[in-house]
């Protein structure tokens, strides 16, 4: 679904992402690291908000991204959940998740089902005609989902999408999110370890805009020596991980090692 080649990316000259190689395909990766580690410059390069240093560093369904005509094409395929988002407080959450499936060009025969569906995937149908305006934090930031999910896009790019949710909508996201990547692409980042452990087969973790780790939650957990900070072994084999060398090259036609 993805590949991303030497990527590197910055603002003002000051650098956020260094040389980073990762490949993916259908599943769900979660990409853990502390604040500032460069996961959100990161997820916005791979939804296409951000350009890369140079096109080739980035190829998404196995094309480049050097002509518009590309990256409208690649857009198409592509649901993105940003930490924060701009909505339109007028526009009920049934308009929004629409308006936001039309931007994505999803046909319009299609459009009013496939939203109707990722409301009620996210359990919002009963606010579904209520303005954004309306909703709690909570209640917003599964509308945002919902918008990023809808019509089921080959890769779907949620920057902390837990966030303000309650334990109970947090286990239900979890399900959701595992059905999609049964057939989709889910790239997710995430504070919560454990989190990402149930949804998602591989993780990475992102320390100083290169990758330190890269593997199952299994092998992630093997690197708890029992000296690092954590109350479980998958905690503690984070916190080794952002002690570890930034990783090497991924082989050709490989995974990040």
């Amino acid at each position: 679904m993805l590949e991303v080649i030497g990527l590197s990316q910055g603002y003002r000259r000051r650098p956020v992402v260094r040389d980073l190689h990762l490949t993916l395909g259908t599943g769900a990766f979660g990409l853990l690291g502390p604040n500032g580690a460069g996961k959100s410059t990161l997820l916005r390069t791979l939804a296409t908000i951000s350009s890369p240093e140079r096109p080739e560093q980035l190829r998404l369904f196995g094309d480049p991204l050097h002509t518009r005509r590309q990256l409208r094409a690649a857009r198409r395929r592509i649901g993105y959940l940003p930490q924060s988002f701009a909505y339109p407080p007028g526009f009920t959450v049934t308009d929004f998740v629409r308006h936001c499936a039309w931007l994505r060009e999803v046909p319009s025969t299609k459009i009013a089902a496939a939203a109707a569906d990722a409301i009620e995937r996210v359990e919002l149908t009963e606010q579904a005609e209520l303005p954004l305006r309306k909703l709690s934090g909570g209640m917003l930031r599964r509308a945002g989902i919902a918008q990023a999910i809808c019509a089921d896009p080959d890769l779907i790019i949620l920057d902390e999408p837990t966030n303000g949710l309650d334990p109970r909508q947090r286990v239900r996201l979890r399900q959701v999110l595992r059905d999609l990547a049964e057939n989709s692409c889910v790239v997710l980042s995430t504070h919560l370890v454990e989190d990402v452990s149930h949804v998602c087969s591989r993780m990475g973790v992102l320390y100083e805009g290169q990758l330190r780790f890269e593997g199952t939650a299994e092998e992630l957990a093997a690197l708890d020596t029992g000296t690092e900070g954590g109350d479980t072994a998958l905690e503690r084999g984070y916190t080794a991980a952002l002690d570890a060398p930034p990783l090497l090259k991924a082989p050709a036609g490989g995974t990040a090692r």
